[in-house]
């Protein structure tokens, strides 16, 4: 009887021993930089920036590499630090703030509530590496400012080379697309 119990345990371990030698090992995590720009002269007081809209094949851990020939291609081992969302959030506050020195950048989700001069908001309909090897980045921007009450919104399509066929030069390029993004934003919030 306790040579069976024995078989018994050993054998129940043998599924997640077989799990565990196929795993893949940790997956590379990767963030978005905030790179600098140019400051401009005079934007809102207050800024406030929604949460990014992204289309439901982004929104993911994976990094996707591609969107081309009808299906999409992932790089399975290389993550996104945090949400994408989420970071292209935090990125863009902090480009928004570097390029707008005179005002109070903050996104809308933290714990900061003020009443803003100007409510921005950013839908990323695409973030990702055509055959060319280039990162496309097609986004909407929305901007409804409170005092005096006006809109303004643009559509960006943004490309950028890659320079290599690898995980870093494609999150590298995400960065330079997204730090023109905010360029293009603290545009738009021109007073």
């Amino acid at each position: 009887m306790p040579m069976q119990l024995r078989r018994r345990g050993f054998v129940s371990l043998l599924p997640p021993l077989a799990l565990a030698a196929c795993s893949s090992p940790d997956p590379g995590l990767y963030v978005i930089a905030v790179r600098p720009g140019a400051a401009v002269p005079s934007g809102p007081p207050i800024v406030q920036l929604r949460d990014i809209g992204l289309p439901s094949y982004l929104d993911r851990r994976e990094i996707v590499r591609s969107s081309e020939d009808y299906k999409i291609g992932l790089r399975p081992n290389d993550w996104w630090a945090e949400p994408l969302g989420a970071m292209l959030g935090r990125v863009l506050a902090l480009e928004l703030a570097q390029r707008l020195p005179g005002s109070n950048v903050y996104r809308d989700n933290g714990a900061i509530s003020l009443d803003p001069n100007a409510v921005v908001a950013v839908n990323v309909q695409r973030l990702d590496v055509d055959q060319a090897r280039t990162l496309q980045l097609l986004a909407q921007a929305a901007v409804e400012f409170n005092r005096p009450r006006r809109t303004a919104s643009r559509t960006f399509t943004i490309a950028k080379s890659v320079a290599a066929a690898t995980v870093v030069a494609e999150v590298a390029a995400t960065s330079d697309a997204v730090a023109e993004l905010a360029d293009g934003i603290a545009q738009m919030l021109q007073r």
